[in-house]
């Protein structure tokens, strides 16, 4: 009796350890995927047939590549939209950018001056909010390209220390040709299109009434001559002393709230970004934090510090590239440094396709490479929206895998707040979806069985991947008109447009099978795919559906929203010193070690 009363208690013993040890592990595990490190790096304009981990050969991408090896490679990642501004504010808040007003109606579709009205709205929440309110430090460096000021020049309602983040380093709009002398223009185009014609009329129409007034066929006051002379000329010396001193406007470095540098010096940028994103993540290696690492590589103006310039194949582009990939080794270094590899997911990714339409004035390639993809930015061909998307968080993601699932930029919200602790937004609908299910293979199939493709505030395309299926449907109501017809993009315009004589609207719409044909070349017919119309109608009862998930929201990209106000502009001197200054080049540049 007493020895089975022994190997009894030795049983029960022996049990409650092994409970107490998967417990344990349970709880490592738990922990192990709560509350990590997020580090988002996102580059700008950068084609996904630029990195070696998604083909290239002739690019290096070493670092980034090195993300792809020990973590999982998306092949079919897409951005919410084509286009920096809305692309960026659907990254932020997981929400189709046409639900927070960030979708244009008109031609223009991002931001183009630093005094604009127009943002991510207030009501708006993005994961920065929701993870500082979670504890975590957070902070963005880099573009930010989605507003700045209401109705002041000091109110910041849109400013990236008004949505969650703790500090900030970087340029409030974007990187214009403007920005960089001998680079070009990006307005001077638009501007012989749009305003030569106006002023020849109200030139022909002062002239007329002047010469009718002289003979004395029609009497027209001398004092409404004046006004409309008047008139012209100051529109015209605002617009020459703007777009002269554009560059001193709208090309400025802040750190939180104040001007460090205007005009925005290019020397070191990349250095000094990264030694920014470095000093942060040692300030924070006891508390969990959140970077956001918006790189201004490879919009142009390109540029390129002299450690990296003229050693790729691929002129100043590929510098940048190789450059930025630097930075991104950087970043996983110091991770290494502070023993939070482990502890820290890090994901990589562009805003849109590569602008395939930049060419230089001397003629050199200045946008990158969408590998087999149609198209470029501003389009909804595949090699605008389809991107790269690589994630890391070694023990937690297999390491050197693929996943071949329709994801989207938007799955990043709910994918980090989740992670974070912190409850999604009940009041409000987030269109995308914890992509940890699908990293930890968990489970196989996406849960975006349709997404809606925007050009602007218009409904372009409509991706369907059916659950009973490999096929990945992508149905176009309209398409744009390249121009020359048989280019790869509106060479033309610079960027394609999205309404209008722009484009070319299909009936019945055109229809591909991604799986069969990702380069968009053959569209099916009724001859060619037997489900034809049954797709199409599974297609617009989808659309039927989320359009009526959509509330009227204010425009934040109407022509009062983007339009330049004087009062609303940040200078760190004065308008009559030309808005300048300097608190930057003091700083020591990030050593540069090249292997």
């Amino acid at each position: 009796i007493f020895r089975l009363f022994l190997h009894t208690r030795m049983k029960m013993g022996l049990l409650l350890l092994l409970i107490i040890c998967q417990c344990a592990i349970h709880s490592i595990k738990t922990h192990g995927v709560s509350k990590p490190n997020i580090i988002l790096l996102m580059a700008d304009d950068l084609g996904i047939g630029d990195l070696g981990c998604y083909g290239n050969r002739t690019l290096r991408t070493p670092n980034i590549d090195k993300l792809a090896e020990e973590g999982v490679t998306l092949t079919q990642h897409i951005a919410a939209s084509p286009l920096c501004t809305p692309s960026r504010a659907a990254f932020l808040t997981g929400r189709y950018p046409i639900r927070s007003g960030m979708a244009a109606f008109s031609r223009v579709g991002v931001f183009l001056f630093s005094a604009s009205s127009g943002g991510l709205s207030s009501e708006e929440i993005t994961f920065s909010k929701l993870l500082k309110q979670k504890g975590y430090a957070t902070a963005l460096i880099g573009k930010w390209h989605l507003g700045m000021n209401c109705e002041s020049n000091n109110d910041f309602c849109h400013h990236p220390l008004s949505h969650g983040f703790d500090y900030f380093y970087g340029l409030p709009v974007t990187n214009f040709r403007d920005c960089k002398p001998g680079q070009g223009s990006v307005f001077l185009k638009g501007l012989q299109k749009d305003l030569v014609i106006p002023i020849q009329i109200a030139a022909i129409a002062v002239v007329s009434l002047a010469i009718v007034q002289y003979i004395g066929l029609l009497k027209v006051p001398f004092q409404a001559l004046g006004y409309c002379l008047i008139i012209i000329t100051i529109s015209l010396v605002v617009l020459i002393f703007f777009f002269y001193h554009f560059r001193h406007l709208n090309c400025f470095l802040m750190r939180d709230h104040q001007i460090i540098q205007q005009p925005l010096s290019y020397e070191n940028l990349t250095q000094r970004m990264t030694k920014e994103a470095m000093q942060f993540i040692g300030r924070n290696t006891n508390t969990p934090f959140l970077l956001v690492l918006s790189y201004l590589h490879v919009h142009t103006a390109l540029y390129a510090s002299e450690n990296f310039k003229g050693k790729s194949k691929h002129g100043l582009y590929g510098d940048a590239v190789e450059e930025m990939d630097w930075s991104v080794g950087q970043i996983l270094d110091v991770l290494e440094k502070h023993n939070l590899s482990d502890k820290s997911l890090v994901y990589f990714t562009s805003d849109q396709g590569a602008h395939v339409e930049e060419i230089s004035s001397a003629g050199e390639v200045h946008g990158g490479y969408n590998g087999i993809y149609k198209g470029g930015k501003s389009t909804n061909w595949e090699g605008g929206i389809r991107v790269p998307g690589l994630l890391r968080w070694p023990g937690v993601v297999q390491a050197g895998s693929y996943i071949d699932e329709p994801t989207s930029n938007m799955d990043i919200f709910p994918t980090i707040v989740k992670l974070a602790g912190a409850e999604l937004p009940s009041d409000r609908i987030i269109d995308g979806h914890d992509l940890l299910p699908l990293l930890q293979r968990k489970v196989t199939q996406s849960k975006h069985e349709f997404l809606f493709h925007y050009c602007n505030a218009y409904l372009n395309a409509v991706r369907w991947h059916p659950g009973n299926s490999e096929s990945a449907w992508k149905v176009f109501f309209f398409t744009p008109n390249f121009s020359p017809e048989d280019s790869n993009g509106c060479y033309d315009s610079h960027v394609c447009f999205c309404h209008g004589g722009f484009i070319t609207r299909h009936d019945p719409p055109l229809l591909f099978d991604l799986s069969r044909d990702p380069e968009e070349k053959v569209p099916l017919t009724p001859e060619t795919e037997s489900r034809f119309y049954e797709i199409l109608r599974a297609v617009h009862q989808a659309v039927d559906n989320h359009t009526r998930s959509l509330h009227a929201v204010p425009n934040q990209l109407s022509w009062d929203n983007i339009l330049w106000k004087p009062w609303l502009q940040l200078c760190c001197s004065s308008l009559f010193q030309s808005c300048y200054c300097d608190h930057e080049s003091g700083g020591s540049p990030l050593q540069v070690h090249l292997g």
